[in-house]
């Protein structure tokens, strides 16, 4: 039986959304199992509609990511692309920076020196054959330098919200301040399938060729799982094996990365692992509607004496399977509201829980706008306040 101090700590972290979810309180009435127990640095599995973590370990560590660094290089390409300032058929130099001499230890896309390839050849030249040569060259022709592609992918790191992650380089090759979380790559490959969705069908191609060369993907998961369709390897002595996958399933999809496992099968089988009780573990709920009512709330000063108090979007969670019918939502509302309102505006809070205990929560919103009264109602209604 778990305690009740478990109880809350369970319930704190996934109405935060800071903490991973790893096992049921026992007075759910249907169980879920622990996740599997791995062998590596870290890991975390999200499920990509909600961001809702569902199980991790040592998720916001730092830790070096090896070619998972690709997966900015390549998101920042697919951005660029789409808002064109790249274009598909763009002409990219290989600088003797950027050029591979075909070292064993680094992985590459065997562009010849001075030569150029397109934009497309060497997005998949980062994606599919995870090329050096590939990333240096397209972090050279939209940065100038890969020092300054660099600042562009923090900048990005930033924007999306990574916020233990530093890069130095375009590629994941070892650098004392190189370093991102497990967490953040899952952030990461989560804007890559929602804002890259022209481009991340690549993710899942398991072979290129280029240059008469041709080499497969290196995410085993792609011939052996047809659910799975992406995204990144990586490998470097210091990182151990890492791979960011994605799968779906009867309309869900879940995100895992797993970090410093010992192996390339090590990493396959952990990220299959997890994948497997994820999608066993947990169903989607639709907690509230969008556009539902929950309450008025009431408004002083207005045309209106209250506002409709709901979500604009369906608020969905992640629940285990067999619970999607004990959610319940309370609608906490701010003490004022004062017009103008405008639609949108955060009114309060609306709180899911499952068998009474917190599971998550909501911003309550205007579901309309509501505009000031007159000044002459307006100052009856300061009058009427004053004797109320």
């Amino acid at each position: 039986m778990i305690a009740t101090q478990q109880h809350r700590r369970f319930a704190s972290a996934i109405a935060l959304g800071l903490i991973s979810l790893s096992w049921a309180p026992s007075s759910f009435a249907v169980e879920i199992s622990p996740p599997p127990a791995l062998s590596n640095k870290a890991f975390l599995l999200m499920d990509f509609d909600t961001g809702q973590v569902l199980a991790s370990s040592n998720p916001d560590q730092p830790l070096p990511p090896a070619s998972l660094t690709k997966m900015m290089t390549s998101y920042i390409v697919e951005q660029s692309l789409k808002s064109g300032r790249l274009k598909p058929t763009d002409q990219v130099r290989v600088s003797l920076n950027a050029w591979c001499r075909g070292s064993s230890t680094e992985s590459c896309m065997y562009l010849p020196l001075n030569s150029s390839a397109s934009v497309m050849d060497m997005l998949r030249g980062i994606i599919v054959q995870s090329g050096n040569d590939a990333s240096k060259a397209m972090a050279e022709h939209l940065g100038g330098s890969e020092d300054a592609f660099a600042q562009t992918m923090n900048s990005e790191a930033k924007r999306l919200g990574m916020t233990r992650t530093h890069f130095d380089n375009a590629t994941g090759l070892p650098a004392p301040t190189h370093l991102a979380s497990a967490r953040d790559l899952a952030v990461l490959a989560r804007a890559i399938i929602r804002d890259s969705s022209d481009y991340y069908p690549i993710y899942s191609e398991k072979e290129f060729k280029f240059n008469g060369i041709k080499q497969g993907n290196r995410n085993a998961l792609l011939y052996t799982d047809p659910t799975v369709d992406g995204l990144k390897t990586g490998h470097t002595e210091a990182a151990g094996y890492c791979l960011t996958a994605s799968s779906k399933r009867n309309g869900m999809r879940l995100i895992s990365v797993v970090m410093g496992a010992n192996s390339m099968q090590d990493r396959a089988d952990q990220t299959r692992a997890l994948f497997n009780w994820g999608f066993s573990s947990f169903e989607k709920a639709k907690a509230v509607g969008a556009n539902t009512p929950l309450a008025s709330a009431p408004v002083q000063f207005g045309k209106a004496d209250g506002v409709p108090a709901g979500v604009l979007a369906d608020w969905n969670l992640m629940v285990p399977r067999g619970q999607a019918s004990q959610i319940k939502t309370t609608v906490q509302l701010n003490p004022e509201v004062k017009a103008p309102v405008a639609k949108g505006t955060v009114l309060g809070k609306v709180v899911a829980t499952i068998d009474g205990k917190p599971y998550g929560e909501q911003n309550l919103v205007a579901l309309q706008p509501v505009e000031q009264s007159g000044i002459f109602l307006r100052a009856w209604q300061h009058i009427r306040k004053l004797f109320k």
